[in-house]
């Protein structure tokens, strides 16, 4: 007889993960782009906390943004009285957590890839009198290809792969904040060994099946100079 599995932990885990490296791409590539090209005293201090999430342990994280974001404290009260938003418990709550917690992932391939341009680029483009906007994504964005593709699949599989934080921001509502590392905590607490290697078994294959494509097609475009 065939077991039934709740596919639910899964699509959510997609979902979210999704999401994030959308947000990422749409925050970490300027970011990235303003670390690498603007000369400025604080810029030590912006790179710190960019690379905060890659040797805070994520319940520390997690236990922060829970704090922040919990409507007894200022920030989480001002988000629910003027945006009637609650980011404790909820699924947008993750993705800003994820956003956060998957920044450097996004930002630091993107940022080692803009520097290792040659500056002439940036320089031509700035001559020509092409903005800011329109050198980075016209010019820039282009020939760093591999780097691109490396932290878009970085923030992906970083944030399927994500507990502490999702656990302390979001708990485990089904449907709402259970994604699928939650699920296999829990499969496994239950002594249901099926279940929980039924969720891992389809991370372990999704994410060994991303990063192989990913080497695949960075080897393609830098053998073509994509």
């Amino acid at each position: 007889m065939m077991m039934s599995y709740d596919w639910q932990p899964l699509l959510l885990t997609f979902r979210l993960a999704a999401l994030t490296t959308l947000f990422l791409l749409l925050i970490g590539v300027p970011l990235a782009y303003w670390i690498a090209t603007t000369p400025t005293r604080f810029k030590p201090v912006i790179e710190t906390l960019v690379s905060m999430p890659l040797v805070l342990p994520p319940s520390v994280l997690g236990f922060y943004l829970l704090l922040a974001f919990s409507p007894q404290n200022a920030f989480g009260q001002w988000l629910e009285q003027w945006f009637h938003v609650r980011l404790v418990f909820s699924f947008a709550g993750l993705v800003v957590g994820s956003i956060i917690f998957s920044l450097p992932f996004m930002v630091h391939p993107v940022q080692a890839g803009l520097q290792g341009l040659s500056p002439s680029l940036l320089e031509a483009s700035r001559t020509l009198g092409k903005s800011d906007t329109s050198t980075l994504f016209r010019v820039l964005l282009p020939n760093i290809k591999p780097a691109l593709l490396t932290g878009v699949v970085l923030s992906f599989a970083h944030t399927v792969g994500e507990f502490g934080v999702i656990l302390m921001i979001g708990g485990n509502i089904p449907g709402v904040t259970k994604v699928a590392s939650i699920a296999i905590y829990d499969e496994v607490e239950s002594l249901n060994y099926a279940a929980a290697h039924f969720y891992a078994l389809v991370l372990f294959v999704v994410s060994f099946s991303i990063l192989l494509t990913v080497y695949i097609v960075n080897k393609k475009l830098l053998r073509t100079g994509g």
